[in-house]
């Protein structure tokens, strides 16, 4: 849609919690994202492992400090119901403690091939959660269990709400484990927002996106920018904020027409609707370190 305000200027204090996943502007490279979000004044970015490794874990590490940027999350971990995903997950939290980065994000895993049994499925993932956490406090790095909508629960994600993911997360430390807060996939579980002040100060993360409707075929793509669709983005950050969180707020969105878009106008597109819908609605106190 048209702007509706200016483009906010680097050193806006409304840009001062935005992060910008990578995924965003997934036809940008890991050195081409930095460098947009120094540009543009965005001080934090979420990283993927996969142009993680293209770039190189020790030159990703040095590039983003350079450029005076924070790591907001590493995506991803988890996939825990297939095979044995313990090697892949540890290989993710080394990385996360090499970029300084406080969250790696769990996408749960959804059902084995030809399997049905959900409630099994959902037990392992617990059991390798438990298996995970000594090796993330050893490295500072807590794990966010990333509830998924309940329309990916058979190829992706088992656990669809942030009630199951909290009750997961609650047999942790919350300093090891925590949740992640995605209003794509859970603007439309009931009583969410008291789920979010129950979860407190186990917000790991805070990741945007709206949904659109007509759902595109693909419904993995179906993700759009903040304001575009029916979330109630305000209820949203003022729960957020209210529970505690101090953390940067992550936009995320999976889209093939804004993958396609150049990154510099998607990436103004954000901070203007950031600094419109979401900005007024966190704590003055800033982002906590």
């Amino acid at each position: 849609m048209p702007a509706r305000i200016p483009t906010p200027e680097p050193g806006d204090p409304r840009l001062a919690r935005l992060a910008l996943n990578q995924r965003t502007t997934a036809n940008w490279s890991l050195p081409e994202a930095v460098r947009g979000c120094a540009e543009a004044g965005i001080g934090a970015i979420g990283v993927w492992r996969e142009p993680l490794a293209e770039t190189g874990l020790a030159r990703a590490a040095r590039m983003i400090a350079d450029a005076g940027l924070r790591v907001s999350s590493l995506c991803r971990g988890g996939f825990f119901t297939t095979g044995n995903a313990l090697d892949d997950n540890l290989a993710a939290l080394d990385e996360a403690a090499a970029l300084s980065c406080p969250t790696l994000v769990l996408v749960p895993g959804g059902l084995p091939e030809g399997s049905r049994d959900l409630p099994g499925a959902r037990q392992r993932v617990a059991e390798a959660i438990a298996e995970l956490v000594p090796h993330a406090r050893a490295r500072g790095v807590r794990l966010g269990i990333e509830p998924m909508h309940p329309i990916f629960a058979a190829d992706r994600g088992v656990i669809s709400t942030l009630a199951q993911a909290l009750d997961l997360a609650e047999e942790h430390p919350p300093e090891a484990v925590g949740v992640v807060v995605d209003t794509f996939h859970l603007w439309w579980e009931p009583g969410v927002l008291d789920r979010i002040a129950r979860a407190g100060p186990r917000i790991a993360a805070y990741q945007v996106s709206d949904w659109i409707t007509p759902l595109p075929p693909d419904a993995l793509l179906s993700r759009g920018v903040v304001g575009d669709g029916h979330i109630d983005f305000a209820a949203f950050t003022r729960a957020v904020t209210a529970a505690g969180y101090r953390g940067d707020v992550e936009v995320e969105i999976f889209n093939a027409e804004v993958w396609a878009a150049p990154g510099a106008e998607v990436v103004a597109t954000c901070a203007r609707r950031h600094a419109e819908l979401l900005a007024p609605h966190l704590s003055r106190e800033g982002r906590s370190t």
